[in-house]
Parts: structure tokens; sequence; C-alpha cells
């Protein structure tokens, strides 16, 4: 199984010396795999329903208007 975002993170700043520069990074690292894991689940949702080259499109739509709202 692959880690999550979050196991990824929690292993990257513990192994890390405490520089806000650095921890900053990795913070943006974790966010970039949590909206693939995101995006991957939401295809996987609608693998029986959308046409393939679709699934990608909806996928990025909804991340967009489920999590980048209020960004």
């Amino acid at each position: 199984m692959s880690k999550t975002a979050v196991d990824y993170l929690f292993e990257k700043l513990w192994a890390t010396p405490k520089d806000k520069f650095t921890w900053q990074m990795i913070l943006q690292e974790a966010k970039k795999k949590e909206k693939r894991q995101i995006i991957k689940s939401h295809i996987d949702a609608f693998d029986n329903i959308v046409v393939d080259f679709k699934k990608q499109e909806f996928a990025e739509q909804y991340y967009q208007e489920t999590f980048e709202k209020d960004a």
C-alpha cells in the first residue's frame, strides 16, 4: 500500500531539522501528493460510469470545486 500524504508529511517532518523553509517545501509536496490521491480516488469511484477520456477532467474539476474554492 502506498503512503498517504499525511504519512509522507509526518515521516519527512520527523526526520527533518526544524527549518521553516524546508518544512514549508515538505508541506507543499504533501499537498501535491494529497491532490493526486484525491483525484485518483475520484477517478476510481467513477471508473465504470464516465468515459475514460473525461475521467481526469472530471476529477480535476471535482478537486478544484471541493478543495480550492477558498484558496
